[in-house]
């Protein structure tokens, strides 16, 4: 992916706001757990920073946890729709590659299906610079369940149609762990790796509203992107005839803690 279009997708969210705020999938509470047990403390009482925290799905969550929970966001739609949904959080504008935060300042820094927006090189460095001695940099995504049969068939769709927007199939995705690599490639952060799987049941309006607010979609084009839709629609509703869709996902986490 050349670095225009990499800053072409990210940035396209900004017209989606609402969608991605209605659509997306949250995060269960095991994650949260599981974030607490490898980082050794509690979201409770800590200073945390949400970077890239779009439209504010993990930055509540992690304030309904106890955090003292300030929001980082670069993006004007998103972070207009953060305000509209969250009026009683802080939210500061920036990212990760240049941090609006002092130093020594947070006992969590986390990212929500955001650090690969960064520039590693400048994201981990500005990590380890805002954060407390001991205190935790926390990554996550919502990754495909590749053991569901649907859910592989759907990828691959998405992978032939889109290919040359950057979408791969599922055979071409990275196993578990790779990310652990691909997140710090200086080395100078351990991360420790957990999955956890989840799932939820929404009728298939909301399950296609939220494969269309991904990146590779709003950059197709409206036109493109409907055609697509229109005929996955079809193939969903052989799977799911009562309408509604089971999506599987195994949140893969990295955690690493600043010595």
């Amino acid at each position: 992916m050349t670095a225009s279009s990499h800053a072409s997708r990210a940035h396209s969210f900004n017209a989606a706001a609402a969608q991605y705020a209605a659509n997306r999938p949250s995060y269960p509470p095991a994650l949260f757990d599981a974030v607490e047990e490898l980082a050794g403390r509690s979201f409770e009482g800590a200073q945390v920073a949400d970077v890239g925290a779009g439209t504010g799905i993990a930055t509540a969550l992690l304030r309904a946890r106890g955090a003292e929970v300030v929001a980082v966001e670069p993006g004007d739609g998103m972070a207009a729709q953060f305000r509209l949904a969250h009026p009683d959080i802080p939210i500061v504008r920036g990212d990760g590659n240049d941090l609006p935060l002092l130093a020594d300042s947070v006992d969590f820094l986390t990212y929500a299906q955001s650090w690969h927006w960064t520039d590693t090189a400048r994201a981990v460095p500005e990590a380890l610079r805002v954060l407390r001695p001991g205190g935790a940099l926390a990554l996550w995504w919502n990754t495909h369940a590749l053991d569901v049969p649907w859910i592989v068939g759907q990828l691959d769709r998405i992978g032939e149609s889109f290919a040359d927007a950057g979408a791969v199939r599922s055979v071409d995705l990275n196993g578990n762990g790779a990310r652990a690599a691909l997140a710090d490639p200086s080395g100078r952060l351990d991360f420790a790796h957990r999955v956890v799987r989840w799932s939820r049941r929404v009728p298939l309006d909301t399950h296609l509203a939220n494969i269309a607010s991904h990146s590779i979609f709003l950059v197709a084009g409206e036109e493109r992107a409907t055609a697509f839709l229109t005929e996955e629609r079809r193939h969903l509703r052989e799977v799911f005839p009562d309408g509604i869709v089971e999506e599987t996902y195994d949140v893969e986490l990295l955690v690493a803690t600043n010595a």
